[in-house]
């Protein structure tokens, strides 16, 4: 069990301690749940009456929170992202593979692995390929011919790495995760589909997550590029060259299609289509379950799909929608006549 006293956890996060400064701290958990031993969080003000009857033997808070009598705390200006770091501090999750190298793994002769590499069952890393200091491979993954992956990178099980790509440090793969397959590229002559091979590797860059059964296309000719500090939910489409900037966030089930370009600090919400060969600037924020089929090249909120509504209401809605056209063409008609 990981346990640390709450003046440790305050130098991590950069807090001021209220309170017992060698509380011992055990484990996270939110106000309704935590018992004694954990540390909670107040990140919104509408569980702000929480703190009144919670179990936790500390919270996080932001300044100027008052708390419980008796209630230890660190505080610091931004709770939300202290609790995450805490967490980290405290996390019990297990490694992908147990110290050293299993031996029902196969390990090319033409491989090379750094210091520290785990490799957990009947895991297969091909000729040529580089592993880097303190890297874990869970069982039954396939680190294919030239990949490149870089110090304490995290693959989970099932993980499929196609030739010549590249993961950097500090990164997680969750299972099921396919990066390098080949892109949608092909070419029609006389209606028979032409296969076009796709060249290009996937480039991850450093501290990227990756979901479970997301998987990244290998590029056409260029790269498929993920740059540094990107975290992708499970069951994400990257097509062939994509390239999406640093610290951008993309939720669960979004697909982007072909030479996208997603700019800096973007949040992409689930269920979100983008258009291939079209590019989004920095700093944009996507609503949930949207098409985005034309560059954006402002920053802001944006957002295009339609709420759930009661069965009448949408059908009835769905009615007129077919009429806007003959709707349009009769205003026209009538601000024509108005203006002759």
């Amino acid at each position: 069990m990981q346990q640390q006293t709450l003046q440790q956890l305050a130098s991590v996060i950069d807090a001021d301690v209220v309170g017992d400064e060698q509380q011992l701290i055990t484990g996270v958990a939110t106000l309704a749940s935590a018992q004694s031993g954990q540390i909670a969080f107040l990140a919104n003000e509408k569980y702000r009456a929480q703190l009144e009857s919670t179990k936790a033997s500390a919270v996080i808070v932001a300044p100027n929170v008052e708390l419980p009598a008796g209630l230890s705390a660190l505080v610091t200006k931004n709770p939300y992202a202290g609790f995450a770091k805490i967490a980290q501090q405290l996390d019990t999750t297990p490694r992908a593979a147990s110290e050293g190298i299993d031996p029902s793994a196969q390990i090319a002769a033409t491989a090379q692995l750094g210091t520290q590499v785990a490799v957990g069952p009947l895991t297969i890393i091909s000729d040529h390929a580089e592993i880097g200091d303190n890297v874990q491979i869970g069982a039954g993954c396939y680190i294919g011919p030239g990949v490149k992956v870089q110090a304490n990178t995290k693959i989970w099980q099932q993980v499929v790495i196609y030739h010549d790509c590249e993961i950097g440090a500090n990164c997680l793969v969750h299972s099921g995760v396919v990066i390098g397959a080949d892109g949608f590229g092909w070419a029609n002559e006389a209606g028979k589909w032409v296969k076009i091979p796709q060249l290009g590797r996937v480039i991850i860059h450093d501290r990227v997550d990756i979901g479970a059964n997301t998987t990244i296309d290998r590029g056409a000719l260029d790269d498929t590029i993920i740059s540094s500090g990107c975290i992708i939910d499970n069951q994400c489409q990257i097509a062939h060259n994509v390239f999406i900037d640093e610290d951008t966030a993309i939720a669960g089930c979004t697909v982007l299609a072909g030479s996208c370009r997603i700019g800096k600090r973007c949040l992409i919400g689930g269920a979100t289509a983008i258009n291939g060969h079209i590019e989004i600037c920095d700093d944009v924020q996507i609503s949930g379950f949207s098409m985005v089929i034309k560059a954006i090249t402002e920053p802001g909120v944006y957002a295009s799909g339609i709420p759930a509504a009661p069965h009448r209401e949408w059908r009835r809605n769905g009615a007129r929608f077919r009429q806007l056209d003959d709707l349009f063409q009769r205003v026209k008609k009538i601000e024509k006549k108005l203006t002759d």
